[in-house]
């Protein structure tokens, strides 16, 4: 669980990025939480946008994954949201976390 402080430090990292991960019409499925697991096993930290024409919300879409891949949930706004899964090893971010 990420302190309030911490979820301020990577508001701010994540504000700059774009979407590397886009929740279209269809459900969430195995594929798709498999996708955003590499997404973030890869960089920790990742942002993803839902369409106007899915059947989940943003709010929606990242509780769905935060439990499937065991990610924290950063922010939601609007139709994106953001993740934090630290890497178990060479964390960028742990620094800054602590």
């Amino acid at each position: 669980m990420l302190t309030s402080k911490q979820r301020a430090i990577l508001r701010g990292k994540a504000n700059t990025m774009e979407p590397v991960y886009i929740i279209g019409k269809g459900e969430i499925d195995g594929d798709v939480i498999q996708g955003v697991l590499d997404c973030l096993t890869a960089r920790e930290l990742i942002k993803l946008k839902v369409l106007d024409n899915s059947m989940y919300s943003a709010r929606e879409a990242a509780d769905v994954l935060t439990e499937a891949t065991g990610a924290d949930c950063v922010q939601v706004i609007g139709s994106k949201f953001v993740l934090y899964l630290q890497k178990k090893k060479e964390s960028q971010y742990a620094a800054l976390l602590k």
